[in-house]
């Protein structure tokens, strides 16, 4: 699917190189390309989505700690749905050579009640919102969702600990979001958006690892490599992992309030429980703070498990996400998909470990940062991974933003941008991702 540029010329040079070509980054690459910039997008791996895109669970729900986060969920909501209208492809059996699209799939997400995220104010935020949701409560939740037990455990305890499996009276209730779902395939859409940017104009360059950057008389000036130097005006950073070694490498970064680390994480796949849903009617994910996990569906009968980052178990942060071995893990395996099995009895926990293995690029209150920097025309999109795949559509559309008012003589510091969906009509505040801001009220989990 993906296509690599063959430019061999010593110096390639465009309006906007972007940095990452992972979901985040092809976003970027296509709303920077559909404004009108020539845009060239570089990667270090072999193609889109590559890196921490392939380890995401995709899943796309709503359910945040800030508004800006929830408008933001919304709003890019109506883009996978109608997914090849966002690309621009419309009717993908016109073209000639028609891409396979990755697909939106409605299952509908539980998020289980938890004392650290407060249900009125949460459920105010979707409200706020427009989100579609009810409350169920703990009388009604095992009765409409007999698989779960509806026990509460909090707070959260190391599956190797007895109080683990300890008994409770105590009864949960959930807020019901019916239009979450998941994507079926996060590399292939991190594809889809290189694709529609190349049909925009954008170029893209992989097996290019930036190795130096520095900036004078108005223009970056990158070293591959391989040799070759690319230029351009401005540059945005959405390398991911690799996100905070570039801005060092670029000398950026001294102004900034919110720092980023790369966190080794693991997602598993087991089989649904007999009976919890079909192809054709799949029951809900479930967002369960309250052990420590998060779950859904996924095609052919698969249960995708992940994990909320409960304070029990220890965080794999890394120093160079090169290094990172890829092999599943039986301890983080064991720790979360025992974890769903304790609120789904009927999931089978099967002695050889599946899943995959990522590196995600964690901010530290779990909000990605879009913005500017002190650097002349050097941007960011990063602090992304782990809970801001299902925003991807509309990540773009916010760095396109900032870009074009920036580039303009904007002070977005001073003065910040909002952005209006398309779809929604939301506005956001997009100070809300600034990397200046006060830490964010968020849960400081992959919840955001």
């Amino acid at each position: 699917m993906s296509e690599t540029s063959d430019v061999r010329s010593p110096a390639l040079t465009a309006d906007a190189v972007v940095v990452g070509s992972g979901v985040i980054g092809s976003s970027v690459a296509l709303e920077l390309a559909r404004d009108g910039r020539s845009v060239l997008v570089l990667d270090k791996a072999a193609g889109p989505g590559f890196g921490s895109t392939s380890a995401s669970s995709a899943v796309i729900r709503f359910m945040y700690s800030t508004f800006a986060s929830v408008a933001t969920a919304w709003e890019s909501k109506f883009c996978w749905e109608a997914w090849s209208d966002h690309l621009g492809l419309g009717d993908v059996t016109s073209l000639d050579d028609p891409p396979a699209l990755s697909r939106f799939h409605r299952t509908g997400m539980l998020h289980l009640d938890v004392p650290a995220v407060p249900l009125e104010e949460s459920m105010d935020l979707l409200r706020a919102a427009g989100v579609p949701f009810e409350y169920v409560g703990a009388a009604d939740l095992t009765s409409r969702f007999p698989h779960l037990d509806g026990g509460s455990y909090w707070p959260n305890k190391p599956v190797t600990d007895d109080a683990f499996w300890e008994e409770t009276e105590a009864a949960l209730g959930a807020v019901y979001t019916p239009d979450a779902g998941y994507m079926d395939d996060p590399r292939l859409a991190a594809d889809n958006l290189a694709y529609a940017a190349r049909r925009f104009g954008a170029r893209t360059v992989y097996r290019a690892q930036v190795v130096s950057a520095e900036h004078a008389a108005g223009v970056w000036r990158l070293g591959l490599a391989d040799g070759r130097r690319v230029e351009a005006p401005v540059v945005v950073n959405a390398a991911g992992p690799w996100s905070g070694a570039f801005n060092t490498m670029a000398g950026v970064g001294a102004e900034f309030t919110i720092g980023v680390r790369p966190l080794r994480q693991e997602v598993h796949q087991v089989t649904q429980p007999a009976g919890y849903g079909t192809d054709e009617a799949p029951g809900p994910g479930v967002f369960d703070l309250d052990l420590g996990t998060y779950m859904r569906p996924g095609p052919a009968g698969a249960w995708v498990v992940g994990g909320t980052e409960p304070e029990c178990d220890r965080f794999d942060w890394i120093e160079d996400p090169d290094t990172v071995h890829g092999t599943v893990t039986a301890e983080r395996y064991e720790a979360q998909v025992t974890r769903a099995a304790r609120r789904l009895p009927e999931l089978r926990v099967p002695n050889r470990p599946s899943g995959v293995v990522g590196v995600y690029d964690v901010a530290d209150d779990w909000t990605p940062i879009y913005d500017r920097t002190d650097a002349p025309g050097f941007y960011v999109a990063m602090g992304t991974s782990g809970n801001s795949f299902k925003n991807a559509p509309v990540a773009g559309g916010f760095v396109a933003a900032i870009v074009d008012a920036v580039e303009g003589g904007h002070d977005h510091d001073a003065e910040p941008v909002v952005y209006v969906g398309e779809h929604t009509g939301l506005k956001v505040d997009l100070s809300a991702y600034s990397r200046i801001r006060e830490s964010s009220a968020s849960t400081r989990t992959v919840l955001g």
